[in-house]
């Protein structure tokens, strides 16, 4: 392998557990270069930039080219080889955290969709170029690969696409939309979101996601979200003082009331009620383990 260029970042680069980098570079590759059998321990996206070459990971083989690209997933074996006529040149970024399964998944990738095709490969090499300038090891290097990671995945996710035979079936997409829609109201709900903003970050029109929330998961997206919100609810109830109309207001309920009237539609009794029938069972059980505990002592 010549003209290579690598960042390895230390191991105690975590301050984003979720996504963060652990190393990038580009490299031209010699003729028939290549890695391998090999399993790793986190994400890693190639992407060619010219040239071309083989990738092998268990009983699946592809032949890439310039323009596209192959992810290797964690703790999978594979191979990949440089062409023996036109090696190709390529740059790679490794990754690893909790939501990389949910980040590649928004691109279409992983859970069996291994190779994509994306335009303007100049504009993810200067990213990797930007990256590879921030060897140093401080706060601001810290900030500024997280970003350029996150505007690597943005530029993917604006260019992306894949052949006839890694197309997602209609489950497959229907499921994927699912998902996507289910981590917004996840992060959100807090935040006074409507299914409209939930729509619009699927890119969705409204009609066929209530369509496919009924028919996938067997509610409506506003009676999903109404249950995140009001099952958080409860449980501050429970394990918190804070009054009804904080608890309200950081489920995303601007009016106590209409807080009340939804808990009690969906719990038969208003948060009040709850908060103190939660209460006296919880203090009826101590007196009750109090009393076993005393008969059984000597």
């Amino acid at each position: 392998m010549e003209e290579s260029r690598v960042l390895h970042l230390q191991k105690q680069y975590q301050k984003f557990s979720d996504f963060y980098l652990c190393y990038c570079g580009h490299a031209r590759c010699e003729p028939l270069h290549s890695c391998g059998p090999a399993v790793r321990p986190n994400y890693l996206l190639h992407y060619i930039l010219d040239g071309s070459g083989t990738y092998r990971v268990e009983d699946q083989e592809f032949l890439l080219h310039k323009g596209e690209g192959f992810l290797i997933e964690p703790n999978r074996q594979t191979f990949y080889q440089a062409g023996g006529e036109e090696p190709w040149t390529y740059l790679w970024i490794g990754f690893d955290g909790a939501k990389c399964g949910s980040c590649l998944r928004s691109l279409g990738l992983g859970d069996g969709r291994l190779t994509f095709r994306c335009e303007d490969g100049g504009e993810l090499l200067k990213l990797v170029e930007s990256m590879l300038a921030y060897s140093r090891s401080d706060a601001e290097a810290d900030f500024m690969l997280q970003s350029l990671l996150c505007r690597f995945f943005a530029h993917l996710a604006r260019g992306i696409s894949r052949g006839p035979e890694q197309r997602m079936t209609r489950r497959e997409r229907e499921n994927l939309y699912i998902h996507q829609a289910m981590e917004y109201i996840r992060n959100n709900y807090a935040n006074g979101i409507t299914v409209a903003d939930v729509a619009g970050y699927v890119a969705l029109n409204r009609s066929y996601l209530f369509t496919l929330f009924r028919r996938v998961l067997g509610v409506s997206p506003q009676e999903c979200l109404t249950q995140f919100r009001l099952t958080w609810a409860r449980e501050q109830l429970t394990l918190t003082d804070a009054s009804v109309a904080n608890i309200a207001l950081s489920c995303g309920y601007q009016d106590p009331q209409v807080f009340s009237k939804a808990f009690k539609r969906l719990f038969g009794v208003t948060p009040v009620k709850y908060r103190k029938r939660d209460r006296e069972q919880a203090r009826r059980s101590l007196e009750h383990l109090a009393e076993r505990a005393e008969k059984a002592a000597p």
